[in-house]
C-alpha cells in the first residue's frame, strides 16, 4: 500500500487505512479475545455495533476505493473474488475465497487466470450475481471520475493501459472474458502469482450496471455483503448499514455479521474516541475503532488498569519505517557514508521516539518480520541497541571524512511518531555521536509528501515509510527497488532511484511463481541482497493497539490488516 500518510485511502482499507491508516509476531488469539463484563462471552446475533473513527470512511464506491484484503467497513458491503482468511496472527495473511469457488486457477505461466463464481449468488435486492457484473465492476473503475483505486489492473490486464471506463469506451475490456455467468478468465501482460491477492480489491466486487448511477453510486451502492448502507451522510462520515436479507452464510465462510446493525461515525478527535472507549457508556460499550491507536500517554494509563487493559486489541500490519537515501546527492552517493549512518543509528533512541516498544519494534530487515512477506532475519550493519559510533567514523575515514560530516535530514512536522520531528531528533542525536553533524529541515505533511515524491526535488537524506498492499514481498519490495517504476514526471516512491538489472529479473522471476510459500522466501533473499547496497537504513515497525468496548465480543485481528476485524465481532 502506498505510504499511508499521503492519502486516507492508504491504510488498511482502511480508508487502509490501509485506510488508513491505511508487523511481527503474530497476535494471539488468547490476547485478543474480547471479554463481557460479567456476562456470556459466546457470540449472539443481534444488537448495534457503533464505529468511531477520525477519517470518514470517504468515496464509498468499489472502484474508488484503495484498500488492503477489501478493507474494513467497505467488505461488509461489497465482497470481491477473493478475500482475507478472517483469523488471528499469521493465519489471517492468508488469501481465500469470497464470490468464487477457489483462489483462481492460473495457467502454465500464470498469464491468465480463470475463476468460477459460488451458486446462489444475490444483491441486496434478491437479483442473481453473475460473472458480467464483475467484469463491469472492474471497468467502471477505468473511469477517470471514478479513480482512487488500486492502479495494477491497468499495469497487469492486456490492452488495459488507456482504456477509459464503460462510459467512454462501450466495448469494455477484452482482457476479460466472460464465457457464461459463473465464469471469468483475466488474460495479463506478464505473469502475476499473486493475483489471488488483488482479486480482494474492492474493484472486484460485482456492480449491476443496470443500478449504476456513476458518482452517485457511493451514496446506495449495491450490496452484495451481509450488510446494505442505508445512510451515507456527509461523503462517508455518517454510514449507517443494516442486514442485507438476501446474503447467505452457506456461501460466505469468512464474515460472521453478528450485529444487526453498524452505525459508523467519523470526524472525531482521537482522543475524544479512546476516552468514550475507555469509558465505555451507554452505546460505546458496543463500539470499536478501525483507525485510531492509543498514543504513548493513553496507553500508559490503560496499561495501569486491568479491565481497561483487557479491553486492548494487539496488531501488526507489513509496515516499516526507514531512512532513504537519494545515491545521487553528495555525499550519499557514496556507499561508504550510507553504511556508516547505518551503523550510527541508535534503534532504542528511535524506538522509544516512536511511543516505546509497546508501539515500535526495531527492524533490521526492509521487509516486515512476518512469514507471508518471506522474511528473513538479517542485520548487515550491526548497531547494538545503541549504536556504533566507531564503526560508523571508521567507514565515514574511509570515504574520506576523517574529520566527520554535515548533512541535513528532511522529515514532516506531522505528529505521526514516524516520520515527526521526534524520529529526526533521536536520529541527529545518535549521529553526532559518530561525528556526523545533522540539521534538521521539517516540512509540513503537503510539502514534505510532494518533495520527497519527485525525482526533481527528493532529498539525499529523508524519512520514510512503507504499508503492503497485501501480506507479500512482491508490492513491498517492486514499488521502491524495480527500476521500472522509477517514475520521472509523476510520483515516485523508488527513493533509492535503484534500476538494477539483476534485481529487476528476480522480481519478473518471483512474479511468475504460484506457489506463494516458494515465492515468499525469494522475496526473503531479494531483501538481503537489496539491502547490501545500503539505500535505506530500516528503523520500525508499528504495534497497533486499540481499545474496543465493554461489550464488544469475537475479537479477531490478523496480521494482514493489523486491526480488528469488525466482520467477526459480536456485541450480545
Amino acid at each position: 500500500m502506498r505510504q499511508p500518510s499521503l492519502t486516507a485511502r492508504r491504510v488498511a482499507a482502511v480508508s487502509v487505512s490501509l485506510v488508513l491508516a491505511a508487523g511481527a509476531a503474530a497476535c494471539g488469539p488468547k490476547d485478543n479475545d474480547a471479554k463481557s463484563s460479567g456476562g456470556d462471552s459466546t457470540p449472539h446475533k443481534g444488537g448495534t455495533l457503533t464505529v468511531l473513527n477520525s477519517n470518514a470512511q470517504q468515496d464509498f464506491d468499489p472502484a474508488r476505493l484503495y484498500t488492503s484484503g477489501g478493507g474494513n467497513v467497505p467488505s461488509l458491503v461489497f465482497r470481491t473474488l477473493t478475500t482475507r482468511n478472517r483469523e488471528n496472527g499469521a493465519a489471517g495473511a492468508k488469501v481465500v475465497p469470497d464470490l468464487a469457488t477457489d483462489t483462481g486457477r492460473p495457467n502454465k505461466d500464470a498469464t491468465e487466470w480463470t475463476y468460477t463464481l459460488k451458486k446462489g449468488l444475490k444483491y441486496e435486492d434478491g437479483t442473481a450475481i453473475t460473472s458480467a457484473d464483475i467484469k463491469y465492476g472492474i471497468e467502471r473503475s477505468f473511469a477517470p471520475e471514478l479513480s482512487g483505486g488500486a492502479p495494477y489492473l491497468r499495469d497487469w490486464l492486456v490492452g488495459a493501459a488507456g482504456y477509459q471506463g464503460p462510459y467512454k469506451d462501450k466495448k469494455g475490456l477484452a482482457a476479460i472474458e466472460t464465457p457464461d455467468e459463473r465464469t471469468l478468465v483475466f488474460h495479463l501482460n506478464k505473469p502475476e502469482g499473486e493475483f489471488p491477492y488483488l482479486a480482494t480489491q474492492t474493484q472486484f466486487t460485482p456492480v449491476p450496471k443496470a443500478k449504476d448511477t456513476g458518482t452517485k453510486y457511493e451514496e446506495h451502492p449495491v450490496s452484495s455483503g451481509p450488510y446494505k448502507v442505508v445512510t451515507n451522510q456527509n461523503d462517508g462520515e455518517h454510514l449507517v448499514l443494516e442486514r442485507n436479507t438476501y446474503w447467505s452464510a452457506s456461501t460466505d465462510a469468512e464474515r460472521k455479521a453478528y450485529p444487526d446493525r453498524i452505525d459508523v461515525k467519523s470526524g472525531l478527535d482521537s482522543s475524544v474516541i479512546n476516552q468514550r472507549l475507555s469509558s465505555s457508556q451507554g452505546a460505546d460499550a458496543a463500539a470499536v475503532t478501525t483507525d485510531t491507536n492509543l498514543g504513548p500517554a493513553e496507553l500508559a494509563k490503560v496499561t495501569g488498569d486491568k479491565e481497561l487493559a483487557s479491553r486492548v486489541g494487539t496488531g501488526h500490519f507489513g509496515y516499516t519505517n526507514y531512512i532513504a537515501f537519494n545515491p545521487t546527492v553528495k555525499p550519499f552517493d557514496n556507499v561508504k557514508v550510507r553504511q556508516a549512518i547505518s551503523y550510527a543509528v541508535d534503534r532504542s533512541s528511535v524506538v522509544n521516539a516512536a511511543g516505546g516498544s509497546a508501539l515500535a519494534e526495531a527492524a533490521t530487515t526492509y521487509l516486515p518480520n512476518q512469514k507471508s512477506f518471506g522474511y528473513e532475519p538479517y542485520d548487515l550493519f550491526p548497531a547494538g541497541a545503541t549504536g556504533n559510533a566507531a564503526k560508523a567514523k571508521e567507514l565515514l575515514k574511509q570515504a574520506g571524512h576523517p574529520n566527520g560530516l554535515t548533512v541535513t535530514l528532511t522529515h514532516s512536522n506531522s505528529k505521526d511518531f514516524e516520520t515527526s520531528p521526534e524520529i529526526a531528533t533521536a536520529i541527529q542525536d545518535a549521529l553526532k555521536k559518530a561525528g556526523i553533524t545533522v540539521k534538521l529541515q521539517g516540512l509540513e505533511e503537503n510539502d514534505y509528501s510532494d518533495t520527497i515524491h519527485s525525482v526533481k526535488t527528493e532529498p539525499g537524506f529523508f524519512l520514510a515509510h512503507w504499508g503492503a498492499d497485501w501480506p507479500s514481498g512482491g508490492p513491498f519490495l517492486a514499488p521502491i527497488f524495480d527500476g521500472r517504476q522509477i517514475v520521472k514526471d509523476g510520483a515516485n516512491f523508488n527513493t533509492g532511484l535503484l534500476n538494477d538489472k539483476s534485481v529487476n529479473d528476480e522480481i519478473d522471476a518471483i512474479n511468475k511463481l504460484t506457489d506463494l510459500d516458494a515465492a515468499a522466501k525469494r522475496w526473503g533473499a531479494l531483501d538481503k541482497k537489496i539491502g547490501e547496497q545500503a539505500l535505506t537504513v530500516p528503523l520500525f515497525h508499528p504495534v497497533y493497539k486499540r481499545l474496543y468496548g465493554k461489550d464488544i465480543k469475537n475479537v479477531v485481528i490478523s496480521d494482514w490488516t493489523g486491526v480488528l476485524d469488525i466482520s467477526q465481532v459480536a456485541v450480545k
